[in-house]
């Protein structure tokens, strides 16, 4: 299959219907990150998914698009629940990988004389890298009660507030979830990482809100100039990742047996209303419940050590939980296309809920603001607080951005970056980092992404989301 990139305007480009494709392909990028698309497959992974049974509308890819397994990194895809599939490639092996950002009342300038005792507490203090196991041993009936609970079973241990449940996004618990469908050997894994950070491009980074784009909505959110803010990106860890790969298997060895085809072996799928397919999702929102308990602990052995490092009270630091919100999951939602009402399976693979003011599925806090959405850059520049607009809903299924989005694989910029440069260049500017393992500085070095400014731009222009705030690094912790 060629694939033709037309442009509809500055934001938009079109890879029109054909071959296997059942609808097009919509990528939302401008002319400068449409060049770093030719380097790799993204944009054939964007054409292969327009090949699933049950599409609608488009094939869509974020402008943080980069090649993935079977999606694209950036890809969204919404499927007829009747007629369509389910997809693991389309979520991802790091099921509801996803971010949390935590307000304070504290400034930047309040903690800068302790900024290398607070960063070297946190890194002693939070479990990361391959393999970081928890300071908890979890018995295989307390992972099924997690997966089966989500965010809800660390509040009822005393990690977290109710609140913080509210301002999670779907409360912190697919209640589709069955425990019964993950693999003894996915609940195993899962025993010991709970209030792991991981490995990769999860981080916790101390952050610096730089520039306010809008008051009003920013007041809202608790946002102010020179605020510290705690950011978490992390996942599902172990447990998420043999669910994924468990399905696959499965998956891929019925290929045969599926009454169509498909353009790559890695978008192996089941249909929604069959047993496979249903197994998998049932397994999937168990891993989904994992990752949002996963982020409830970090933030609360977070918030912990932050008062013991600089010796305040709740009252003092007043830090709270602003939004949780994945980017790596797939959703039954319903949603509007040619005025007609359809319930779909949105795929979100790399890619955020955005959902507007208004919106049902919206905590009461945020109804008539709109959907907090937390976009992580890299850690040499800069993170953004975006706000769902009307536009999400009405061309990409309610959804926006996940990050900045990979520019070179972590192979390519192993080969060609240098640590002691990037460690020198981020110390120059100020910015502090503990990593676990020499690569992971060279794999998530700022060179190795895409410019997170220009790839907001691109979702504001295209009235998906709009800037809130950015953020600016003072210290981050790398898995």
């Amino acid at each position: 299959m060629t694939i033709t990139l037309e442009p509809i305007d500055e934001v938009r480009w079109r890879i029109p219907k054909s071959g296997g494709m059942r609808v097009d392909g919509i990528v939302y990028a401008d002319r400068e990150l449409v060049k770093t698309l030719k380097s790799d497959g993204s944009l054939k992974q964007v054409a292969n998914v327009a090949c699933l049974p049950g599409i609608l509308k488009a094939s869509l890819a974020m402008p943080d698009i980069h090649q993935g397994y079977g999606f694209p990194i950036g890809g969204v895809a919404a499927l007829d629940a009747k007629s369509g599939v389910i997809s693991p490639g389309g979520v991802g092996y790091d099921i509801n990988c996803g971010c949390r950002v935590i307000t304070s009342r504290l400034t930047a300038s309040d903690i800068q004389k302790d900024l290398d005792f607070l960063l070297n507490e946190l890194y002693r203090a939070i479990p990361c890298g391959v393999g970081g196991t928890s300071r908890v041993h979890l018995s295989a009936k307390e992972v099924r009660q997690v997966l089966k609970k989500g965010a809800r079973w660390a509040v009822e241990k005393g990690l977290g507030e109710k609140e913080d449940l509210e301002l999670t996004e779907d409360h912190g618990v697919m209640e589709s979830a069955d425990p019964a469908t993950v693999s003894d050997y996915a609940i195993k894994r899962g025993q010991d990482q709970l209030g792991t950070l991981g490995s990769g491009n999860h981080f916790l980074e101390l952050s610096r809100v730089e520039t306010i784009y809008d008051p009003e909505t920013a007041s809202r959110f608790g946002l102010f100039e020179d605020q510290l803010i705690l950011f978490i990106h992390s996942g599902s860890r172990g447990l998420g990742y043999q669910v994924c790969d468990d399905f696959l298997h499965e998956m891929v060895k019925h290929l045969n047996d599926l009454p169509f085809s498909l353009p790559d072996r890695q978008l192996a799928c089941a249909p929604l209303d069959s047993d496979t397919g249903k197994r998998y999702f049932a397994a999937m929102s168990c891993a989904a419940n994992y990752a949002w308990t996963n982020r409830q602990v970090l933030m609360t052995l977070a918030i912990r050590t932050i008062e013991e490092a600089l010796h305040l009270g709740p009252r003092e630091h007043d830090m709270r939980l602003l939004y949780d919100v994945c980017h790596n999951i797939a959703k039954l939602e319903t949603h509007t296309i040619k005025g007609r009402t359809h319930r779909v399976c949105v795929h979100r693979k790399g890619a955020t809920r955005a959902f507007p003011a208004g919106h049902p599925d919206l905590p009461r806090a945020y109804r008539d603001t709109g959907q907090p959405v937390l976009i992580p850059g890299d850690m040499g520049t800069a993170s953004y607080i975006l706000v769902g607009q009307s536009g999400a809903l009405a061309e990409t299924f309610g959804s926006t951005c996940h990050g900045a989005g990979r520019v070179l694989s972590r192979s390519q910029a192993i080969k060609r970056l240098n640590r002691h440069k990037i460690l020198n260049d981020l110390s120059s500017r100020g910015i502090a980092v503990r990593a676990r393992g020499k690569k992971t500085l060279l794999e998530e070095a700022p060179n190795a992404y895409k410019d997170i400014d220009r790839v907001v731009s691109v979702v504001e222009r295209a009235g998906i989301s709009s800037r809130v705030a950015r953020l600016t690094p003072l210290a981050v912790i790398k898995g």
